[in-house]
């Protein structure tokens, strides 16, 4: 572990940590206050933590905190002539004319706490800049994360009586009302799908899986088309397949609804370019964003994932797909490689508190069982358990058509199988796969049976 750089003074207020102090000694209630506020670690001289440390012990004992008590807990820890003995007490007494500031006090510990905290971890940080190895990215991500934690260390809640939440509670429960959607999370823009999941929760790790060519990265769009534009919440796109000029092409006869053949043949009509350019307007103006990087691993994506917030803020992450990425190249096997992705990916969700959604591939065992089985099973997820243990949503797109399977409901029926949900019923919603936009829209056929 580094220390600080002997050179200069790290920041601190004294004055601050003896106000703090002689407000808790001055009344009792500004204890509990100062417990969810400050760890004796955030006070700057050491004599000041040993009497902060003497009044959170007799804190735990439910025993009273004032200068006697105080004074006996020090003696009892052998600590009251290394504070200054019982004239030190007396003097954060007297200088402590109120309490009424002491959350101000406080406020200025933790903030000089917290610049020290910074300059330790940068101190650190180029140690090990100099001792670091071979994989530079490993040490990228160590760093991000180390900062990533100081931000995160002081956005801690404090408990808020009922009375001063009861009316941003009853608002949001009448917009649900009026909305009668049931939508808490980040909706997909496919309707039904949403009224089974509640849209896509924050910190969910979610999977869209298929064989090839059942629409993956199609299905993926229409939800960033969805989130990005319709809703305008930032979207970042990890693509390790197509390139990002396929991506907004796809994206582009989507949203203008103009077949997607004629673009690549570019066989369009005036009609084609007047949709084009109205669509280009709308994805000029959304905030998706695309890193088309291949072969990418864990720790660049995650690493990539922290800038976009940090610089746009970021609602969603979605990555197609995730057989592409690579882990650590100490893993054992592929089994292994791809279990550390998914738990790596998981806990990004966790971390940034947003869904992350990953494409996954389905085994060949699909194809191997009986005509007219070919729907997907959990087992089907390919070269790790891991995905299914770890994530809280997994989806499968099935399109009977590509097996040559004939339904009523057409050769372009589709079906959003919802396989697993950790807090919800699972289902099919029905969809309807349009190959000539690449766009999956909702089933509104005579046959359509609601989940």
């Amino acid at each position: 572990m580094a220390d600080l750089p002997p050179s200069r003074i790290p920041p601190h207020s004294l004055e601050a940590e003896r106000a703090v102090l002689g407000a808790i000694l001055l009344e009792q209630e500004a204890l509990p206050r100062a417990v969810e506020l400050l760890t004796s670690g955030e006070f700057y001289k050491e004599g000041h933590r040993k009497i902060y440390q003497a009044m959170l012990a007799l804190f735990e004992r439910n025993e009273p905190v004032d200068l006697l008590t105080v004074q006996e807990q020090l003696r009892r820890q052998g600590a009251l002539e290394e504070v200054g003995g019982a004239t030190t007490l007396a003097t954060l007494v007297e200088e402590a004319t109120t309490a009424a500031h002491f959350a101000a006090y406080a406020k200025i510990v933790q903030e000089k706490a917290l610049l020290r905290e910074l300059i330790r971890i940068a101190t650190e940080i180029v140690q090990q800049g100099y001792e670091a190895g071979d994989d530079v990215r490993v040490l990228l991500d160590q760093a991000e994360r180390m900062i990533f934690q100081i931000s995160e260390r002081r956005m801690q809640q404090v408990a808020i009586p009922l009375r001063a939440i009861l009316k941003e509670t009853f608002e949001y429960i009448e917009t649900l009302y009026e909305r009668k959607e049931g939508i808490t999370g980040l909706p997909t823009g496919f309707d039904d799908l949403d009224r089974l999941t509640s849209g896509l929760q924050p910190s969910e790790f979610a999977i869209i899986a298929g064989r090839p060519s059942m629409g993956k990265t199609s299905f993926a769009l229409n939800i960033a088309q969805h989130v990005g534009i319709k809703i305008e919440k930032p979207v970042l796109l990890l693509s390790l397949e197509m390139s990002k000029q396929q991506l907004v092409q796809r994206l582009l006869c989507s949203e203008a609804r103009v077949d997607s053949h004629r673009v690549r043949t570019g066989f369009l009509d005036d009609k084609d370019w007047s949709r084009l350019t109205h669509a280009a307007g709308r994805l000029h103006d959304a905030a998706i964003f695309i890193d088309d990087t291949p072969n990418l691993s864990v720790l660049e994506a995650r690493a990539k994932a922290r800038r976009v917030r940090a610089e746009h803020g970021l609602e969603l992450i979605i990555i197609d797909y995730l057989q592409l990425m690579r882990g650590r190249a100490a893993a054992e096997s592929r089994q292994q490689e791809i279990a550390e992705i998914s738990r790596s990916l998981k806990a990004l969700a966790k971390e940034l508190r947003i869904p992350v959604v990953a494409l996954s591939q389905l085994s060949r065992a699909v194809e191997a069982r009986a005509v007219q089985d070919f729907r997907p099973r959990l087992s089907d997820l390919r070269e790790s358990g891991a995905l299914e243990q770890d994530a809280d949503l997994i989806v499968f797109l099935y399109r009977p058509g590509r097996y040559g399977i004939q339904t009523e409901e057409g050769e372009n029926y589709a079906e959003v199988i919802v396989e697993k949900q950790r807090n919800g019923p699972t289902g099919t919603v029905p969809v309807v796969f349009i190959p000539e936009y690449a766009s999956f829209e909702k089933y509104a056929g005579p046959h359509r049976q609601p989940f």
